[in-house]
């Protein structure tokens, strides 16, 4: 992972604030730390004699961000609603905003209360390739704490206010100077510091540390695939149109990944075992369709009637979300990616690309392994995250 800090660039930067912007930005141009939106960072500063964290707004990109995409919350506000039983995704967000001292600001990030209770000025969050990659293998605990035996390490929780929370209980009268970051199992790693480049080198130095020991013990050879089966992408592309109620824009992946990826042995198990970070669920929904034949709408249909059975399972009060395939993995082919509009299938495109090398190299370890079908059911119909969606 290269280091991408520049002294003469970040002397510039005077205001924690810009400095801010600044190692966000640096974060962001690493598509293996995050992904289109993913992520999130933030700096503790002192306002008008009020002690004020500005953290990322929702629906901001890191490698894009600027001044007016964080949001000024008081650190006061959110540390009383650190303390609280429980709290509601709605009551969060008002109370959030109700804190803010711009309103014209974002909406600031589902974790800005965990970014609150961690008492450094300067907080990253990422969801680097090499971390997930790890901790999304069978024997992912016991992985990562063997590599990071001075981090703290979270099962997997809900992210938002349970996070949060958990967090909160787990550190009440906790050495956080001996602590070098917090890794969250299926998730994600934070880094922090009271200084923005000693937290930015942690990032950097820790997910360094994971793909060295990935290339030592999880390396993977794409053997060259001959590409014999065909697939009718117009049938397949007017199938999924059908099933969506809108003619969708296709994109066909050939890579060496994909069609390595696509040529795996028993690819109805091995490509359906879930989302590398939770948050990519809202693109790529939980699985894909798996195409070994040239029977395309019975097999469109197979794959709505488990999506909706899925829905029933754990469905309390929800709408079900359009249960036709976001994307198709095709026997011996590659990947075809389907989307609204251009934008929309190369976003699910990268997040495919960096999910599908994460499962072959998770396999490396003993095997890939996301979170549960009900903690995915949680993500994908979140009302947080269907907000991103939505703008």
């Amino acid at each position: 992972m290269k280091n991408l800090w520049d002294d003469k660039e970040a002397s510039k930067y005077t205001s924690d604030l810009d400095l801010r912007v600044y190692t966000s930005n640096l974060l962001g141009r690493s598509d293996e730390l995050v992904l289109h939106g993913g992520g999130n960072t933030s700096v503790k500063s002192m306002v008008d004699g009020e002690e004020i964290l500005y953290v990322k707004g929702s629906g901001w990109d890191l490698v894009s961000i600027k001044a007016e995409g964080f949001s000024p919350v008081k650190m006061s506000t959110l540390l009383e609603m650190a303390k609280l039983k429980s709290l509601s995704d709605s009551d969060m967000v008002t109370q959030q905003k109700a804190a803010m001292i711009d309103k014209s600001a974002p909406n600031p990030s589902v974790e800005a209360i965990l970014h609150a209770i961690i008492p450094f000025k300067v907080v990253d969050h990422t969801h680097a390739d090499a971390i997930v990659t790890i901790s999304n293998s069978k024997n992912g605990l016991k992985l990562i704490n063997e590599l990071f035996p001075n981090f703290l390490i979270i099962p997997y929780v809900m992210p938002g206010f349970i996070l949060a929370q958990k967090i909160y209980e787990m550190t009440q009268n906790f050495d956080w100077d001996a602590c070098e970051g917090i890794i969250l199992h299926n998730h994600g790693i934070f880094t922090f510091d009271n200084d923005a480049k000693r937290s930015y080198d942690k990032m950097i130095d820790a997910v360094s540390l994971a793909e060295y020991f990935l290339a030592e013990n999880a390396a993977v050879s794409l053997a060259s695939q001959e590409v014999n089966t065909k697939v009718d992408l117009g049938k397949l592309k007017a199938a999924i149109s059908k099933a969506k109620g809108y003619e969708v824009t296709t994109k066909v992946n050939q890579s060496s990944l994909a069609k390595h990826y696509a040529s795996q042995d028993d690819l109805a198990t091995f490509a359906t075992r879930g989302v590398l970070t939770p948050e990519h669920i809202i693109r790529t929904k939980r699985i894909p369709l798996i195409l070994e034949d040239e029977n395309i709408d019975a097999a469109v249909e197979a794959y709505i009637n488990d999506y909706k059975k899925y829905f029933q399972t754990f469905a309390t009060d929800e709408i079900c979300l359009n249960p036709a395939p976001n994307y198709v993995v095709v026997k011996n082919v590659g990947v075809v990616l389907f989307g609204k509009n251009e934008k929309e299938v190369n976003v699910l495109g990268d997040v495919i690309e960096h999910t599908m090398m994460a499962v072959l190299r998770a396999d490396k370890l003993g095997g890939y392994e996301s979170i549960s079908l009900s903690d995915s059911f949680d993500m994908e119909y979140w009302e947080l995250e269907q907000a991103k969606l939505k703008k």
